[in-house]
């Protein structure tokens, strides 16, 4: 894990830091000039002394006096989320109760009970809980119980995580991975949720230059090259549409903006293309000035001018005007066939839905003012507040539930009488009867789709219209939790299905219980707690169970020590112990029973240690990788850009270890290209005597499929390290006929 960029030394004197101090403060209040009140300048002055005294010894990892990081956060707040003064004052003291002897106490006194709440709720969470969480998590988890008190909590907990990533480069690399990782994994998709676009796309940029910095320099490079090309093209576009709106007397601003790195090499992947082929590499936003009772007709007309002049593809138009995302976003996107055989999106919007746009929650509240039914918003906290309210998730599963719940994008489904459910994408059939009830949930054997009767497990579309099928009879089953997606339904099957196993472990507690007086102990907690440790289960709940459907025999029970009434389990030949990833590489250098496990050093002591190599993402010699601390399998070596590695970094980041290749020519690793190309004679010998005959690389396994003039390859094959394979990828895409060649990086090379 080499360091991603060398920071400048930080290098100003007392007196320059003091002025810079200053200067931030004062950038700080002119933000908020339209926004202030009497009495309220004084109170920002109280709490930046507060803050600025409380942080006086301390330093950021850049050098640079640690008070520029609240003041930063407070003009995030203000300047690219919309709150106000008694954010920013939050915002100024979110690190002092954690971090200095300022106390909760101390804040109230000064600022009274909502901003000391709101504080309260931006401490981090400094114990962690379960001690197989992440922090992050955990964290989280309680950040959480907050938000649905007062959002300004999240809003400018998304502030601070901002101004975190915009100065990353002076970390080091594993912290940046660990950091990118949580950022991209919940903190983007929530500010996404809470409609603030462009925090969201800076995040996912910002964590994408960490965790892939070579493919994102590349598409940094190629989009600068462009852009004189891409600035030309959008004024060509743009100029008859200017002309028409203007005839229509449109009080109009177009914008010509290039989509994110991150969306782009979303793009790439997915679609499997090159950047050059990626068409929609910017997009055109009209944003009109029209008064609320005009906005919808306006939109659809300037949609009218723009079809009029380009051919838009159908199957492209969104209309969010008539039914606008749960997270406030309103506008109509339309895909039309510009100039030189070019897509281009288009984006109509009024400058209210620009502002909710770009603002999000805080915009919304600003509009929210006199309208009399229940917002999107509230809603969604209310769904909060119910997941919360099942206290006993394990952190890591509550953190996967709220992202699939509230963080995906999502479908509007019908119930027969016409309501409109909203849902996340890929919810079933039964998270739809969920939502309804329940009652009807757990009864549910099936549903009408669209009038088509189909299965529970059936996946919804956006405009389905759902009917549900219920019997008395039913009850929930384990496989029910492999296809629901959210966290109402799984939490109620869950529910559910303790307390059907609660009737079953009852007859196993029996059985227990006999088995015990048997061998001359006693039903007791230490007894069970030492059968538990034994089986390696999770509770007493689970032991009784396995022992109730006969999965456990207890015959083992004449092996265990009988010590009075108590019990002791016989010690394991070869005791098992698990380690702190601080001594890891010292307590596995002794087993150093593998042939290639000194291709990595761990840590600074150079020690060479055991490994495995993750089936994910096959790693090789060169590539940018860490080490994951695997329950039962030891130390695990994964890319930083697998599949898996977010989900690892957010979620486990105490079980990571700091992880380099060594130089080492002797060994070949396994890895795998996929080769598409024109189907020609003698395409596989070309193939075949460039890779075993020139670059002197051994094949493992080959499988070539033609189809309608056009082949596809796979092949497995042994590298020493990513400089031998890149030499081969381009060698391979030289060869005429071949029109792209890919190293496989998300799922096993195919056998």
């Amino acid at each position: 894990m080499e360091t991603v960029a060398q920071v400048p030394r930080y290098n100003l004197n007392e007196e320059q830091e003091r002025k810079l101090i200053l200067r931030e403060y004062r950038s700080l209040l002119r933000s908020l000039k339209l926004k202030l009140k009497p009495g309220d300048k004084d109170l920002l002055r109280v709490a930046f002394e507060m803050a600025a005294d409380a942080h006086r010894t301390m330093r950021r990892k850049s050098g640079e006096p640690y008070i520029l990081h609240p003041l930063a956060v407070s003009k995030i707040c203000v300047e690219e989320i919309g709150l106000g003064v008694r954010s920013s004052i939050c915002a100024l003291l979110h690190d002092t109760v954690e971090d200095t002897d300022i106390t909760l106490e101390d804040v109230e006194r000064e600022f009274g009970n909502e901003i000391a709440r709101i504080v309260d709720g931006l401490t981090k969470i400094s114990n962690v809980i379960d001690v197989n969480a992440s922090a992050q998590a955990e964290n989280f988890k309680k950040i959480l119980l907050t938000l649905t008190d007062d959002p300004r909590v999240i809003l400018i907990k998304l502030a601070d995580r901002l101004h975190n990533m915009r100065t990353l480069e002076s970390m080091k690399r594993e912290k940046q991975l660990k950091i990118a990782s949580e950022t991209v994994y919940v903190y983007a998709p929530l500010a996404h949720r809470m409609g603030l676009y462009n925090i969201k796309t800076e995040m996912e940029d910002l964590a994408m230059k960490y965790m892939e910095p070579e493919t994102y320099k590349e598409i940094a490079r190629k989009l600068a090259e462009t852009k004189r090309e891409r600035t030309k093209y959008i004024n060509e576009f743009i100029r008859p549409i200017k002309e028409k709106l203007e005839k229509g007397h449109f009080n109009f601003e177009i914008q010509g903006r290039p989509k994110s790195i991150h969306s782009i090499s979303n793009k790439i992947k997915k679609k499997g293309v090159s950047f050059e082929e990626v068409y929609d590499l910017f997009a055109i936003r009209i944003i009109l000035d029209s008064p609320p009772e005009k906005e919808k007709e306006d939109c659809w007309k300037v949609y009218s001018m723009i079809t009029d002049e380009y051919t838009p593809s159908p199957e492209r138009l969104r209309d969010w005007l008539s039914n606008p995302k749960s997270n406030g976003y309103e506008a109509l996107h339309t895909t039309v066939m510009g100039p030189q055989g070019r897509w281009v999106e288009v984006q109509i919007r009024t400058k209210r839905m620009n502002e909710i746009a770009e603002k999000g929650l805080a915009a919304h509240w600003k509009y929210k003012e006199g309208a009399a039914d229940e917002s999107r918003f509230d809603k969604w906290f209310q769904q909060i507040r119910e997941m919360i309210g099942n206290q006993e998730t394990d952190s890591i599963d509550f953190l996967q539930d709220f992202k699939t719940s509230f963080l995906a994008e999502e479908i509007y489904v019908y119930t027969p009488k016409g309501d409109v459910k909203m849902l996340p994408v890929d919810s079933t059939a039964l998270d739809f009867a969920f939502s309804i009830h329940s009652a009807i949930g757990v009864k549910t054997i099936g549903a009408k789709v669209n009038h088509k009767l189909v299965p529970i497990s059936h996946k919804l579309r956006s405009g389905d219209q759902v009917e549900i099928i219920t019997s008395s009879k039913q009850q929930p089953s384990e496989d029910w939790l492999s296809f629901v997606v959210t966290a109402k339904a799984r939490g109620r099957i869950k529910d559910a299905l303790k307390e059907e196993k609660k009737k079953v472990a009852d007859e196993g507690k029996y059985t227990l219980q006999r088995k015990l007086e048997g061998v001359g102990a006693s039903m007791q907690q230490p007894n069970i707690d030492e059968l538990v440790q034994h089986y390696k289960l999770s509770s007493n709940l689970e032991l009784f169970y396995q022992i109730a459907i006969k999965n456990i025999d207890l015959k083992e029970l004449k092996d265990f020590k009988v010590t009075g009434d108590r019990i002791e389990a016989p010690k394991p030949l070869k005791p098992v112990t698990e380690h702190k990833h601080d001594n890891l590489p010292s307590q596995l250098a002794h087993n150093n029973n593998k042939k290639d496990a000194e291709l990595i050093i761990f840590g600074e002591s150079s020690d060479k240690i055991v490994y495995n190599l993750a089936n994910c993402c096959k790693p090789i010699p060169g590539d940018d990788v860490f080490g994951f601390v695997t329950t039962g399998k030891g130390l695990t070596i994964h890319r930083t850009n697998c599949p898996n590695a977010t989900k690892l970094l957010s979620n486990y980041g105490h079980r990571v270890v700091k992880t380099k290749w060594a130089k080492n020519k002797e060994i070949s690793f396994l890895t795998g290209v996929k080769i598409v190309g024109m189907d020609d004679v003698g395409v596989v010998n070309k193939i075949t005597m460039l890779i075993s005959g020139e670059l002197r690389v051994n094949i493992a396994a080959l499988t070539i499929e033609a189809r309608e003039g056009l082949f596809e390859g796979n092949i497995r094959l042994y590298v020493h390290d990513k400089e031998e394979l890149d030499h081969l990828v381009q060698s391979l895409r030289a060869l005429p006929g071949i029109e792209s060649v890919e190293r496989y990086d998300t799922e096993d090379i195919p056998n």
